[in-house]
């Protein structure tokens, strides 16, 4: 099933897309307390939406939001060790990687305050002038626990969405002197959509367990990546089930995959790459995701104002 949430005259509803046309539930009824039933939970409601919904529309005549709008946590992940390599080339670093890479998937926490809906406007950060999108693909998780193994972290997913990781590469390098991790050239919005998407919808695209979906970043109607998430080198089940030692995971918590490699504009930086480097994003500019399976997003950049100025602390006179 294709799962929607969507703005209508009486406010937030959920659904299911059956081809152009969304079985609203009842007003009131959320996809995330849908999400909070299970797999067949989740199925059943689907099911009694098809067969006798609260209403009908097509999606072309509603606004379709993020299909969680507001997630309990959202975790990004670094899950293709290529992204990093060519984002290491591009900025004349060697493309070797330190051992850890390859012991523990990498994570951070987004924040679910910025989440975007697939076709919103989207906010440039305060301060930015290196605006930049990542493709990546998130997996949901539908069923709580805590310490899962691979095997159980796999089947505690209950759908796949798009997911959009704006960042802010200018804030990003200067806060990485700070080696705390991730801040402000991160959390400016996360776009999530069109749709949720359940695992069975998307067997067809399975290669030895393995979901191979074609995927292709846009810019102004020029292609600036293509890639596949067949290319992740720690899987979806690997990432969550290190996530949950000693933490319990929640229906709702969202897992970002990492950048599908090429399709972010920093890497193009490395003259090595094919597509040459079109510029950091401004206003007006138009970026289009497309992940097979999954659907598209389209969002339109747009200028912020300048952040508030906060004073420098004083060196010490011994520093």
């Amino acid at each position: 099933m294709r799962w929607v949430t969507y703005r209508s005259e009486d406010g937030e509803r959920a659904g299911v897309l059956d081809g152009d046309v969304i079985h609203a539930l009842p007003l009131g009824v959320t996809l995330l307390e849908l999400i909070r039933l299970g797999p067949d939970g989740l199925r059943d409601a689907g099911e009694r939406a098809l067969a006798a919904p609260s209403a009908t529309v097509r999606a072309d005549q509603v606004v379709l939001m993020a299909p969680i709008p507001r997630p309990p946590s959202i975790r990004d992940s670094l899950c293709f060790l290529d992204h990093m390599r060519n984002c290491l080339a591009a900025t004349g670093r060697s493309r070797d990687l330190d051992d850890t890479w390859y012991r523990i998937p990498a994570f951070y926490f987004a924040c679910p305050a910025t989440v975007l809906g697939p076709y919103d406007d989207v906010p440039m950060a305060p301060g930015s002038v290196c605006q930049d999108f990542e493709l990546e693909v998130a997996a949901i998780i539908g069923t709580p626990g805590a310490n899962l193994s691979v095997e159980q972290a796999e089947q505690a997913i209950i759908g796949y969405t798009i997911f959009n990781d704006w960042s802010a590469r200018d804030l990003q390098a200067q806060e990485g002197v700070l080696a705390i991790g991730q801040a402000k050239g991160k959390d400016s919005g996360v776009t999530l959509g069109p749709y949720l998407v359940t695992p069975d919808e998307l067997e067809p695209y399975r290669r030895n367990g393995r979901l191979s979906l074609h995927a292709t970043a846009i810019v102004n109607d020029v292609i600036v990546g293509i890639g596949s998430t067949e290319a992740m080198d720690w899987s979806f089940g690997e990432i969550i089930s290190y996530a949950s030692r000693g933490v319990s995971l929640e229906p709702g918590d969202v897992f970002g995959s990492g950048t599908v490699p090429t399709c972010t504009l920093l890497e193009h930086l490395d003259p090595a790459l094919p597509q040459p480097f079109p510029g950091w994003l401004s206003d007006g500019d138009v970026v289009t995701l497309q992940v097979q399976g999954l659907g598209e997003v389209r969002q339109t950049v747009r200028a912020s104002a300048p952040p508030i100025p906060l004073a420098e602390r004083p060196r010490p006179k011994d520093a």
